[in-house]
């Protein structure tokens, strides 16, 4: 039978295999930590406006995004209207629809192209959103654009005026906000976070036991190179 062989280990190789390892345990946990930064950065308060940027498209012209003021946003979980100005367009003759759309919240929801002014209408035309949210999250916005309701046009007899006579810009479209509140309840993703965090549990847990470990383990190599170098043991036979 061959003679054992010697086992050969440096603990230096071990002190760096964990030095690696400690330093791949702090970027990952760095990871993590910017991620929770990340989504508590798109948080909002109550009473808080929401951001919100407007592009317009006018006979194959587009304009770019712009923001736009406070007053003109929408505030978090607060119903409002406001009367909202429109610029007259680049090049505007009457004979095209004018259109715009929307970016709201630091999420960027789009809302798509809503066609505004000479849309094949005789009412005056009003931009109802719809908000989405539950918590401090944004959760989605959807918008139409309908007929001023008659007791608005009572109420805002100018913008009727305006917005049919030709000369007159700005135009000035009535958007009304309206939030509707979601349950926070989430069953798929609460399973995603208790996984997650399960995982992450595990994973610190295992590093900590093998740390722990080191010097057991060190101690056992050493001991195995020790007896495997005796002069007794070479050619040693298996009976």
């Amino acid at each position: 039978m061959p003679a054992f062989s010697p086992v050969s280990a440096d603990p230096r190789e071990i002190v760096a295999m964990r030095r690696d390892l400690g330093d791949h345990v702090k970027s990952f946990l760095l990871l993590c930590f910017l991620s929770l930064q990340a989504s508590t950065s798109l948080a909002y308060r109550p009473g808080e406006i929401v951001p919100i940027s407007r592009a317009g498209q006018y006979h194959g012209s587009r304009t770019v995004w712009h923001d736009l003021i406070g007053r003109h946003c929408p505030i978090f979980a607060v119903n409002r209207e406001v009367l909202m100005p429109i610029a007259k367009p680049t090049g505007y003759t009457g004979a095209d629809a004018y259109k715009i759309s929307f970016q709201v919240g630091n999420e960027k929801f789009y809302i798509p192209w809503l066609f505004v002014i000479n849309r094949k209408s005789t009412e005056v035309p009003m931009i109802d959103v719809h908000l989405r949210y539950s918590g401090s999250d944004l959760h989605g916005v959807t918008a139409k654009v309908v007929d001023m309701p008659h007791h608005y046009v009572q109420v805002h007899e100018e913008i009727r005026k305006h917005f049919w006579d030709p000369e007159h810009w700005p135009k000035h479209v009535l958007v009304r906000y309206t939030w509707e509140e979601r349950s926070e309840i989430d069953v798929s993703g609460g399973f995603y976070v208790l996984f997650g965090s399960g995982l992450l549990l595990s994973f610190i847990l295992a590093i900590y036991v093998l740390q722990s470990s080191q010097e057991k383990l060190t101690r056992f190599v050493k001991e195995t190179v020790a007896e495997s170098s005796l002069p007794g043991l070479d050619g040693a036979k298996v009976e």
